[in-house]
């Protein structure tokens, strides 16, 4: 039953909060928000099997789909939505699905997420494929519409990931790699934009980033896969190379535009003191991995 879910239960600290003055009020947030990190710091085994079927997958040429209804899908959406212009991937490698489509983005409209044949067939209306991954997204973990979509992937033999904030929620057992972040009782009972939210967002970063951190898209920490499409990027692409390739803003200018604006490949050109196809075939080698075209590691085990 929904009365039960934890998510739905009063917090007692916040049990008075329509009487506090703003600032207290701001304090209990603060201080019930301190724990949503440490929630998902005992699900990062879980988020780490996550991640290495996902980049398994994306190996293999599959994708990342996420799926939600309300906060979570919009989460998702968002999550995906930021992954072409931060990793310079494909829009098509990591796809966000909500609950009555893009009108939901900026309108609730929660209805939609108690039909499961819904969820199915925006999952098919996608394209999704046996090789990709789907991670449903639900506080709940009772979510219809996710539910529907998960057990599609699961027809077709796809990896699945559950993302809940309920132990032992439906959605867990349902899909093959369970996360459950269990954030407690909300601020405003029930009002799962809050810490659940704060959790799912947290989480989908952890996914997303560390995925495209494993696939060969930071040095470092430095987003070295940025596209230098306008003013701010190619000042952002020139600072990369300077400080990844030791040299001064003038030659990681210079390094820039002779490696055809690839900050990779200007990088091991100056690290490597070689030329723009020399750097280039070290990369494709190194399966686009920086550091190791760079013999700085000899990469994965």
């Amino acid at each position: 039953m929904i009365a039960n879910l934890l998510t739905e239960q009063p917090n007692p600290a916040s049990e008075r909060i329509d009487r506090m003055s703003t600032r207290d009020i701001l304090r209990v947030m603060n201080d019930l928000d301190r724990e949503v990190a440490e929630a998902v710091t005992s699900a990062i085994p879980r988020v780490t099997e996550a991640v290495d079927a996902i980049v398994d997958a994306i190996r293999r040429d599959g994708r990342l789909f996420y799926i939600g209804a309300g906060t979570s899908g919009r989460l998702g959406v968002l999550d995906a939505s930021e992954c072409p212009p931060t990793f310079s991937v494909p829009p098509e490698l990591v796809q966000g699905i909500i609950a009555g489509g893009e009108a939901a983005l900026a309108r609730a409209t929660e209805a939609t997420e108690d039909d499961p044949a819904s969820g199915a067939r925006d999952l098919d209306d996608r394209g999704f494929q046996p090789g990709d991954v789907l991670v449903g997204i639900a506080a709940s973990g009772r979510t219809p519409y996710v539910l529907g979509a998960v057990r599609r992937a699961r027809e077709l033999g796809a990896t699945t990931v559950g993302l809940s904030c309920t132990p032992d929620s439906e959605l867990s057992r349902a899909v093959s790699i369970p996360i459950e972040v269990l954030t407690g009782p909300e601020v405003i009972a029930g009002s799962t934009r809050m810490r659940a939210g704060t959790a799912t967002k947290l989480v989908l970063n952890m996914l997303s980033t560390a995925t495209m951190i494993r696939l060969g898209h930071v040095y470092g920490n430095l987003m070295v896969n940025v596209q230098p499409k306008n003013e701010k990027l190619v000042d952002r692409a020139r600072r990369i190379i300077a400080r990844a390739a030791g040299v001064d803003m003038e030659r990681a200018a210079e390094l820039l535009e002779s490696s055809g604006r690839n900050v990779k490949t200007a990088i091991v050109m100056s690290r490597l003191n070689v030329n723009r196809a020399a750097a280039e075939e070290r990369l494709r080698d190194a399966d686009g991995r920086v550091s190791v075209a760079l013999g700085e590691w000899p990469g994965e085990p």
